[in-house]
């Protein structure tokens, strides 16, 4: 599927009574799906150990 028919069916998959900022929100939400997914194939990620490490600094 292309770039352009994600965002159409993204779009179009909507509720009636949506406003611009809950689409943007949506393709916004996309991006970042997307952009992770390219990042973790091209072995840019961390173990969930890792993870666990830096949440504890974070909230720590």
């Amino acid at each position: 599927m292309t770039v352009k028919e994600q965002v159409l069916r993204t779009v179009q998959e909507l509720p009636q009574d949506a406003t611009i900022e809950d689409a943007m929100e949506r393709l916004y939400l996309l991006y970042k799906v997307e952009r992770g997914i390219s990042q973790a194939d091209a072995g840019q990620k961390v173990s969930q150990e890792e993870a666990k490490q830096r949440m504890k600094r974070w909230l720590g």
